[in-house]
């Protein structure tokens, strides 16, 4: 039973992580409807975020290995920064993005969730995911990786401080505040889930401690490494379904449905 428990969550959290329609909030969300914290398995957690992370890492591997290969070859070889200058910066960018979010995240992670970590504000969260997706519905700037500034850096590090609270999604939050400074679709769904790395890959490292002192991960680990499957392989496949999804300019479908979801919320469990 456990192992075709934590397959099925594996699967959620593979579909729903790269959507914009937040895997914590649907996560929560069941708990809720079945009434079992088996859902929010924190331990778990960090192996379906792994699972996802592994899924993006391949996707946008080529991508990666050139921008580490710039940044080190700009810093080392001096002779050649001219032509690495673009990816150099675009690689302070990402950082500059990720900042905000970083310090909010230290300071008021916990106050924040124990404020804000009930149905109601679950509902609410999903009704401002649906308003940011609808309003940015025909938006397709001409901004490539190239035409990226610091200022946009700063506009998308400051919309992603939002994403600390329970139920707003990290990926469509992102990808709201690359469209609105002018990106093109494309440039910014990889802005979006490049900046995906350093953020899960923080909250991964900050989780291993409490996995290893967990009691119950030698009888878990399997069912664990079964859902860690399951997230791989469906993150992968998603993640190509939101990518033409995208480029249709057909985000406010998810819209619709977070307000469904939200609906449903407030008429289900009031």
């Amino acid at each position: 039973m456990d192992i075709i428990f934590y397959l099925i969550l594996g699967i959620v959290q593979g579909f729903t992580e790269p959507l914009p329609i937040s895997s914590s909030g649907h996560l929560y969300l069941l708990g809720e409807i079945f009434n079992t914290h088996k859902f929010q398995d924190l331990n778990f957690e960090i192996f379906a975020n792994f699972g996802s992370f592994l899924a993006i890492l391949f996707i946008f591997r080529k991508e990666i290995i050139d921008l580490v290969t710039a940044f080190f070859t700009y810093i080392f070889k001096k002779e050649k920064r001219k032509e690495n200058r673009g990816k150099f910066r675009y690689c302070w960018y990402l950082v500059i993005s990720t900042i905000p979010v970083g310090i909010v995240g230290i300071l008021l992670k916990d106050t924040i969730e124990e404020k804000l970590h009930n149905l109601t504000f679950l509902g609410i969260a999903f009704l401002i995911t649906a308003l940011m997706l609808f309003l940015i519905r025909n938006k397709n700037g001409k901004k490539e990786d190239k035409d990226i500034t610091i200022g946009d850096a700063i506009v998308v590090g400051f919309f992603q401080m939002i994403t600390i609270m329970p139920g707003i999604s990290r990926s469509g939050t992102v990808l709201v505040a690359c469209l609105l400074v002018g990106m093109s679709r494309k440039t910014a769904l990889k802005y979006t889930f490049i900046l995906y790395f350093p953020i899960s890959l923080a909250t991964m490292l900050l989780g291993v401690s409490d996995l290893v002192e967990a009691g119950n991960l030698a009888t878990l680990i399997v069912p664990y490494l079964v859902g860690m499957g399951a997230a791989i392989i469906v993150t992968y496949f998603t993640y190509k379904w939101l990518s033409e999804l995208v480029q249709k300019g057909k985000l406010w479908k998810f819209s619709i449905y977070c307000i469904a979801l939200a609906l449903f919320i407030f008429f289900y469990f009031r």
